[in-house]
């Protein structure tokens, strides 16, 4: 008899999956060795009693129709009939790590299939697609298909991401013994209120401890995600494209899919588990077009806004350069009318009046200095003050016969609409075919709002025919990268980094918001996609002030870039933004591909990061103090990551221009240098010097032979 069990397996997890009647996971964690069959007789749930009389299975689609009581998997119905499903496995195919399960329920003519892979990384994807099999005319409405996992009863606390505008990805722990949460999203975008993504983890996990599990929802729509705690013990995780009504209707032999969702397991706290999503997302996600160093940016934005001028931008990439600017990039303001932002989005020809000679001088500056250039749009937006609006107010996304709210003083093209979709790419290529430009930071500074394409919800069609037309884009021109903004953070998920190469991590430039805003998303993305820049001394975001170190060393954790006029401040400040260019471009390798590690300090105020390279021969740590310190002595670093044996010289690369004002003397290695094994700064630490609160230290590692 052939068994009912299946088992995928590498060097990070196993995932032991019982096929029928329907897939269920009987176990997801630590790798298992030998046969697995012995799990079928050791974890067969008993049957309580004044409950059903079988045991119920939670399935990859948990079913109403079996007993499942809590929230089902499908939602929908054929004409208020056929309203609940009940599917049969009724074929399994395996190939390699990847699994396919076809579900088939005959009364109700729906198809299901479940895939199911699991990476070398270690990190577990899933989606589903449903099928109406039904001949005739009638169509199948899908309320919901949500995407289940379970976790296991000894998994306690939730960690999640809220925030805002400026203040994206904060992160919160909370008790999850016997409470559900739920996360809701209906912006049409990613959102900076609540990133698709979730860790549970065991009482008391941190970094380095603890058995935890994540999962993020690869889409750049609507969403909801659920954790819930049932009444018998057994605990799930859902996630799901949050869909309107009569949003996804299927007529016969069409289908519905899900979006991905990515999910991990590790036994060794969140630093082993962020660096299997990081693994992931560099070997399946991330596609950059020209292998190269990833170039330091200068955006124009925070330097000069609308105030387009070619002869005194012109000084401004001199000056760039000279800095060690890489890219140089020409943000909102170019194109014709656009003075502020209340008119022009969707007039995306150049604005004669300040650019006369097109960007030609401007481009020619740029390559003679050595630089890249690159371009703001935000192709997805139109103002009702612009030639577009005027000649085509059919083209607004809009439910008819309402009064639709502005927000920045824009609304939404309908790119469902074939002229639409044609229009923009054609005014794209253009550009694009005019000008050598080889990077677009690709804008989108408003939430969805009455979303109607002919009469129907739209946000799930608005969001397919957005990476449709950055595919179509990218197909015209694949050497251009592109960065994914939404007013900073808004629009930060797996699905567009699939057709991207960086994100705009939040238009807080703020040092001491940065430190909080990188490391909350570093639980799911790698340094290289996190645009970082070094803004103004006076955050033009918050009106606080900040020394050039700690914006410095903030800023070196991701892509770096800088956001001002380099003419505006003085020599002094110029150089300081040139040393810690330099001091990027020195260490951008192993920013780029090495092991990133959180690493927990008894004084919450305190932060630490490190960056290990995969052969353990170079490391980099930086050390920041966000508050006042809690104790008058700082606290001891224990550094993960390092060959136990191997002997590292510690340089200190940068520190606070006034450290030792708060202390009689530093810790010793500061002035006299230090030899140590990578075993005693693990297990034994280096004792930290007092900071100042909203300053930050840097020193490196480096192996001797």
């Amino acid at each position: 008899m052939k068994s009912n069990l299946t088992h995928l397996s590498n060097e990070h997890t196993s995932v032991v999956i019982q096929t029928h009647p329907m897939p269920e996971i009987l176990y997801w964690g630590a790798p298992l060795s030998g046969s697995v069959e012995t799990l079928k007789l050791a974890l067969q749930r008993p049957v309580p009693q004044a409950r059903l009389d079988q045991d119920v299975p939670l399935s990859l689609l948990p079913e109403l129709a079996k007993g499942q009581y809590g929230s089902p998997g499908l939602e929908g119905h054929r004409a208020n009939k056929d309203w609940f499903a009940s599917f049969t496995t009724v074929a399994v195919q395996e190939h390699a790590s990847t699994l396919n399960f076809v579900c088939e329920d005959a009364i109700a003519k729906l198809s299901l299939t479940i895939h199911l892979e699991l990476d070398e990384s270690g990190v577990l994807s899933l989606s589903q697609t449903i099928t109406n099999t039904n001949t005739s005319d009638q169509a199948y409405n899908v309320q919901r298909l949500a995407l289940t996992l379970p976790i296991p009863r000894h998994i306690q606390e939730l960690r999640h991401f809220r925030g805002r505008w400026t203040r994206e990805f904060q992160t919160e722990v909370i008790d999850w013994r016997a409470h559900n949460f739920v996360q809701e999203n209906r912006r049409g975008r990613t959102s900076h209120e609540n990133f698709p993504g979730l860790i549970a983890g065991q009482r008391g996990h941190d970094e380095q401890q603890g058995e935890v599990y994540a999962v993020h929802l690869g889409w750049s729509g609507n969403h909801r995600i659920k954790a819930d705690v049932k009444s018998d013990g057994r605990r799930l995780i859902q996630a799901e494209e949050l869909l309107d009504a009569g949003e996804i209707s299927l007529a016969a032999g069409e289908s519905y899919s899900t979006p991905v969702l990515y999910a991990s397991y590790s036994a060794k706290g969140l630093n082993a588990l962020s660096q299997q999503f990081h693994a992931f997302v560099r070997q399946n996600i991330l596609h950059f077009p020209v292998s190269a160093k990833r170039p330091v940016h200068l955006n124009t934005w925070e330097g000069i806004y609308f105030d387009h001028d070619p002869n005194y931008i012109i000084k401004m990439i001199e000056a760039s350069a000279k800095m060690g600017v890489e890219r140089f990039i020409i943000d909102d303001g170019w194109f014709v009318g656009r003075h502020d932002d209340k008119a022009a989005l969707g007039d995306w020809q150049i604005d004669a009046d300040k650019y006369p000679e097109g960007f030609t001088p401007i481009v020619d500056a740029i390559h003679a200095n050595g630089m890249e250039f690159g371009l703001w749009v935000e192709p997805e937006m139109v103002n009702k003050e612009s030639t577009l609006y005027r000649q085509h107010p059919e083209w607004m996304l809009s439910t008819q016969g309402y009064e639709q709210l502005s927000g920045r003083w824009q609304y939404l093209l309908d790119l469902q609409q074939q002229p639409v979709f044609d229009y923009l790419l054609d005014c794209l290529d253009k550009i694009l075919s005019a000008y050598p430009i080889t990077y677009l930071k690709w804008d989108m500074n408003r939430e969805l709002l009455q979303s109607s394409h002919m009469g129907r919800a739209a946000v799930h069609g608005q969001t397919q025919a957005f990476y449709r037309l950055l595919e179509a884009l990218r197909a015209k021109h694949p050497n251009v990268e592109v960065e994914s903004c939404s007013s900073g953070g808004g629009r930060i998920d797996y699905g567009v980094l699939q057709r991207t190469q960086r994100f705009w991590t939040s238009d807080n430039n703020d040092a001491l918001e940065r430190q909080i805003i990188q490391k909350g998303m570093s639980y799911f993305f790698p340094p290289e996609v996190m645009g970082s820049h070094i803004g103004p001394a006076h955050c033009h975001t918050t009106m606080r002030r900040h020394a050039i170190s700690f914006r410095g060393i903030t800023a070196l954790f991701g892509h770096m870039g800088v956001e001002l006029d380099p003419l505006a401040v003085d020599e002094q400040e110029r150089q300081a933004f040139s040393h810690y260019i330099a001091l990027h471009k020195q260490w951008r390798d192993l920013l780029h591909s090495g092991l990133s590690y959180r690493v927990e300090l008894p004084d919450e105020q305190s932060q630490a990061q490190v960056v290990v390279a995969i052969d353990q021969q170079q490391a980099l740590v930086a050390v920041a103090q966000l508050a006042m310190p809690a104790y008058a002595i700082a606290e001891v670093l224990r550094i993960p990551g390092l060959q136990a044996q191997q002997i590292y010289r510690l340089s200190v690369l940068d520190q606070p221009e006034n450290l030792p004002h708060i202390m009689k003397q530093l810790p010793l290695w500061m002035s006299e240098g230090l030899t140590i094994s990578g075993e005693q700064l693990e297990k034994a630490g280096l004792q930290l010097p007092v900071l100042d609160p909203e300053t930050a230290l840097l020193f490196s590692l480096e192996a001797i032979n």
